[in-house]
Formats: C-alpha cells, sequence, structure tokens
C-alpha cells in the first residue's frame, strides 16, 4: 500500500490575488526537478519526477511551505550514469537550454515575498546545471535577501546508514533502476512497478565516458545495477532518511549566513512557547 500523500499546499492551485499574501506568510517554496528518463523495463519514465515531487512534498509539509510543479524534462541522459540515450523514451534538452531556463524560471520566483527556496533534484545529470544557474543569479545580486537550499535528494543520505542499508552499494551514479529506486517506487507508487526487475551485476565506473559505447556490456536493459533485495519496507526506511536529514538540514540553516541572524521562526517560537506557521 503506498503512503497518504503528505498535506503540503500547491503553489499552482492558489489565485493570483492569493499568490503574495500565501508566501510570504509560508515563506518556503519547495521546487522538484525530475526528468522523463528510461528506467529500465520494470519501471516508469517518471521515476525521477514523482521521487523529486514526493520528497518535495513531504518536505514543504514538514517545513509548512508550497510545492512547486514538478519540471519533468532534464539534462541529457549519460552512458555511465542513466544508460544513455540508445533507449526510447528519455526526453532532454542541452545543458546550456537547461541552464538558461533554470535561470529565467529562478528568476521569475525570486520576485516573490517568500524567504527560502528549496530545490529538490532526483535526476543525476541535473545537477551541476541546477547550481549554474543559482550561481548565475547569485553573481547577479537577483538572490539578495533569500536562503536557497538545492540539493539531489541521494547527497542527504548519510554514509554510515548507507553502509549498514546497502552494503554493497554501486555508488550513486550507477543507482539507475537499481535497489535504491525500485524500492522506493515500491513504497511510493507500487501501481507503476513491474514484476520483471533484471540485475545489472557489473555497475560502471564514476566519471568514465565511453564513446561509442555497447549498452548490452554496460547496462541490462537499461539498469545499472542490481534490483535483487527491493522492497517497499526498504523504500520507506530511505523516504524517510532523506526527508529527516534533508529537514534537519535546511531548519538547521547549516553554513548559512542568515542562520546567524534571522533564526527559524519556530525555534524561536519554541524558546518563547509561541506559535508560528513556518518551520
Amino acid at each position: 500500500m503506498s503512503p497518504e500523500p503528505p498535506q503540503a499546499a500547491a503553489f499552482d492551485e492558489l489565485t493570483s490575488p492569493q499568490v503574495r499574501e500565501s508566501v510570504s506568510a509560508c515563506r518556503t517554496l519547495v521546487w522538484p526537478i525530475g526528468a522523463t528518463e528510461q528506467h529500465g523495463p520494470h519501471l516508469p519514465l517518471s521515476v525521477d519526477s514523482i521521487l523529486a515531487e514526493e520528497f518535495a512534498r513531504q518536505i514543504a509539509a514538514d517545513l509548512g511551505g508550497l510545492t512547486l510543479p514538478v519540471q519533468p524534462v532534464a539534462a541529457r541522459s549519460l552512458p555511465q550514469s542513466g544508460g544513455g540515450l540508445s533507449f526510447p523514451g528519455t526526453l532532454y534538452v542541452r545543458g546550456d537550454t537547461l541552464v538558461r531556463f533554470l535561470r529565467d524560471a529562478f528568476a521569475s520566483l525570486l520576485t516573490l515575498p517568500f524567504l527560502r527556496l528549496v530545490v529538490v533534484n532526483g535526476h543525476y545529470e541535473n545537477e551541476p546545471f541546477v547550481f549554474e544557474a543559482l550561481d548565475q543569479l547569485r553573481q547577479d545580486g537577483a538572490a539578495d535577501g533569500k536562503e536557497i537550499f538545492a540539493f539531489s535528494w541521494w547527497s542527504v543520505v548519510q554514509e554510515s546508514w548507507l553502509t549498514a542499508e546497502f552494503p554493497s552499494f554501486p555508488g550513486w551514479h550507477a543507482e539507475h533502476a537499481g535497489l535504491t529506486e525500485t524500492s522506493l517506487m515500491l513504497y511510493l507508487r507500487p501501481d507503476l512497478v513491474r514484476d520483471d526487475r533484471p540485475d545489472h551485476d557489473h555497475p560502471p565506473r564514476n566519471g568514465v565516458y565511453l564513446h561509442p559505447i555497447d549498452t548490452e556490456r554496460t547496462t541490462n536493459h537499461g539498469i545499472l545495477s542490481p534490483t535483487s533485495g527491493s522492497s517497499a519496507a526498504l523504500g520507506e526506511k530511505l523516504f524517510r532518511h532523506v526527508t529527516e536529514e534533508a529537514v534537519g538540514l535546511i531548519r538547521d540553516g547549516d553554513g548559512l549566513l542568515f542562520a546567524r541572524t534571522r533564526p527559524d521562526r519556530r525555534a524561536a517560537a519554541a524558546e518563547s512557547g509561541g506559535k508560528t506557521h513556518d518551520a
């Protein structure tokens, strides 16, 4: 049984007159950025978007924030991380196009009176382009006065937790349609997971680009690592670990200058015995 969806308010369900007041009151916007990409014969093309969106909804619910609509078109799938473009169904744009798109989209958001933007990435190849777009805006001063937390969901998984749960972990670059993504989908959207789940016992090395590439050796029908051992229970544990780590990082403001002078409202309210809307 899939979990009940968290009760986070959706940005795109607001009316135009509601936007400024709602965004100002909640203080936090969460934008999931995913992909439409092949994930072997057992998972749908929407895996990266579904996972980014579900993590974003839970994070927004925990922080009292608003979720933005998921971005489903991404950077191209690479042979050493997404299996490459030899498999049908993957949609993509070039890296420079994605940077320009994200830069413009972020710029439009930054005009709104929120405090904190959280970007949850679900597609391995997106990460450098998301960071580049945000850094260009930072250099131009467009992000002044805002807190920004952008991360790929796997980046907040603790090494100690990973070692305990996945002793033969192949590396996040190769965890494509493998144990973690299959388990998360079995927990979140079991209706979309097919029974045929082949393994791939020779995950590719990280940081190695091959051309021309023999996809029959580097993948198993688009799968880069083993799927054996995947389960909804494991997916639930991973989902809860990621959301707890992410929410903790965001609440603490770890590494942010603003966190020293503009403490979290919930923390301040807890000290005074009062209540606030946002975390």
